[in-house]
């Protein structure tokens, strides 16, 4: 035989015999929302899917995607339905949950123009009662965001305007909408989740400035300030153990991504803040 056919028949076998790996490689099964920057898109290009394909070549396996959007029924027709094995980006006690350690610490912040010098960073500065507030709302119900409750607390609630989380899911950046209003002038100051504030402040045209929220705990048990995990069923402990010590074996690479993509973060991974959904996303509604 020739060496051309030689050489055209070991081509052909070792395309088999990567086709035939693939076909028996070990899949991560996620469950994302396809339109939800900077976390999460269909192109994966949030900071999550970044994340995610971190933790996947680390225990060895290839990432697939159930995609679903972050509304009532997510976990149910997700996770709970069998369809994926992993969520992101979750508070790191969600009860319905077996939550893995904390991959990062964020919070809210106060979002501003940087030429107002408001340097707002208290949820009791007397200001926050006739500027204009912006603050984001979950949910097609308007249900609120721990800032938005701080703030009622207070009385402060006239001058506020409400942002859903989520946007109109047409736009491909629905998260931008409370960030834009604040350097268009439609409100002065807005109290939103770390890693959205991050993100887009960093291609604002208008120079913004973000401030953590103070006090990180609000009255007995309205938390600012969460750590972050991924969640897997109940009962799949085994998944949990292989995650955390791919976490923990890459965490200087999620810094990194991070990093990159503007998300503050708090120090103290520490996995002890109170049970509530950070931004929304995976709330007691999720899974109903």
């Amino acid at each position: 035989m020739c060496s051309a056919s030689l050489r055209r028949i070991a081509v052909i076998l070792a395309f088999m015999a990567g086709a035939h790996g693939a076909a028996d490689g070990r899949e991560l099964r996620f469950c994302g929302d396809p339109n939800d920057l900077p976390f999460s898109n269909e192109k994966q290009q949030g900071f999550e899917n970044r994340i995610a394909r971190i933790v996947a070549d680390e225990l060895k396996a290839s990432v697939t995607y159930r995609w679903w959007a972050q509304r009532r029924g997510f976990l149910r027709n997700t996770l709970n339905a069998g369809t994926c094995d992993l969520v992101m980006g979750i508070a790191s006690n969600l009860e319905m949950l077996r939550t893995t350690r904390p991959y990062y610490r964020s919070g809210y912040v106060f979002v501003t123009r940087a030429a107002d010098h408001l340097d707002i960073a208290s949820l009791d500065d007397p200001r926050l009662r006739w500027l204009k507030v912006g603050v984001q709302l979950v949910g097609d119900d308007g249900a609120n965001t721990p800032p938005a409750h701080a703030l009622a607390r207070r009385g402060i609630v006239g001058n506020l305007r409400g942002y859903p989380i989520y946007g109109n899911f047409a736009d491909p950046e629905p998260g931008r909408r409370i960030v834009d209003a604040v350097a268009n002038g439609e409100v002065n100051v807005a109290l939103v989740w770390g890693p959205t504030a991050g993100y887009f402040a960093r291609s604002s045209a208008v120079p913004l400035a973000l401030a953590k929220v103070a006090p990180e705990i609000d009255g007995p048990m309205l938390p600012m300030v969460f750590d972050i995990s991924m969640g897997v069923r109940k009962d799949d402990a085994t998944l949990r153990r292989e995650v955390d010590d791919a976490l923990r074996r890459r965490r200087s690479d999620i810094d990194a991504v991070l990093a990159a993509y503007g998300v503050p973060r708090f120090e103290r991974l520490s996995g002890t803040t109170p049970t509530l959904a950070a931004r929304g996303a995976v709330s007691s509604e999720a899974g109903q």
